[in-house]
C-alpha cells in the first residue's frame, strides 16, 4: 500500500516536472493539459510567463525524459502546489527510472483511487528548501514534504539520494530540480 502511494506521489512529481520543461517535447495533449487542468486564474500554474526563469514544474514539462513524472504530478493534482513560490528541491526520476518499477506499478498509481498514495510518493521527492549540490554533504538527512527523510551520499564527487544517482541539476525560479536515476519510495 505504501509502495503504491509512494509511486503515485513520485509519478505526480515527475508529471509536474515534465509539464514544466517539456512543452516543446511533450505531445500536444500533455502540454495543453496543464492549462486545461486548472481554470484560468485558478492557480499559479495558470499564469503565462515566457520571459522569466521556469519554475520546477515547467522545468519538468520541458524535459522529454520526465513525461512520466509530469503525468503523475498532474494525476496527483500537485501542479499548482509546485508552481508556487517555494522554495523547492525536487528529486526528479527520469522515465527510465519509472521503467525500473515492477510492471503495472505506474499504471496502478495513476488510478483515481490511488491518488493519496501517489501524492505521498511524489511528496517524498520534494523538500521545502533549496539544496544545491554544493550544499549537499555525505550522510546529510533532508526532510521531505511527506514528513519522510532522505539521506544524501557523496563519494568521489558523485551525489546520491537514498542511493539514487543525481545525474543533473537544473535551477528553477522557485528552487532546483535534481534529476535522479531511480524512484524514491517512502518507508
Amino acid at each position: 500500500m505504501k509502495i503504491n502511494f509512494l509511486f503515485r506521489t513520485i509519478m505526480g512529481m515527475l508529471a509536474l516536472i515534465a509539464l514544466t520543461n517539456c512543452t516543446s517535447s511533450v505531445p500536444e495533449q500533455q502540454s495543453s493539459s496543464s492549462q486545461a487542468s486548472a481554470p484560468a486564474g485558478a492557480g499559479q500554474s495558470a499564469v503565462q510567463d515566457n520571459d522569466s526563469q521556469k519554475d520546477v514544474v515547467k522545468v519538468a514539462i520541458g524535459s522529454p525524459d520526465h513525461t512520466t513524472l509530469v503525468t503523475a504530478v498532474k494525476a496527483a493534482e500537485l501542479v499548482d502546489v509546485l508552481s508556487n513560490a517555494g522554495p523547492f528541491t525536487v528529486f526528479a526520476p527520469t522515465n527510465a527510472a519509472f521503467d525500473l518499477l515492477p510492471p503495472g506499478t505506474v499504471t496502478d498509481l495513476l488510478k483515481p483511487d490511488k491518488k493519496a498514495v501517489l501524492q505521498d510518493i511524489l511528496q517524498y521527492h520534494v523538500a521545502v528548501a533549496v539544496y544545491k549540490t554544493e550544499m549537499l554533504q555525505d550522510g546529510q538527512v533532508i526532510p521531505m514534504a511527506n514528513d519522510g527523510k532522505v539521506t544524501i551520499g557523496v563519494k568521489d564527487g558523485k551525489y546520491t539520494v537514498n542511493g539514487a544517482n543525481i545525474i543533473a541539476s537544473v535551477p528553477a525560479s522557485n528552487g532546483i530540480v535534481h534529476v535522479i536515476d531511480a524512484v524514491l519510495l517512502p518507508k
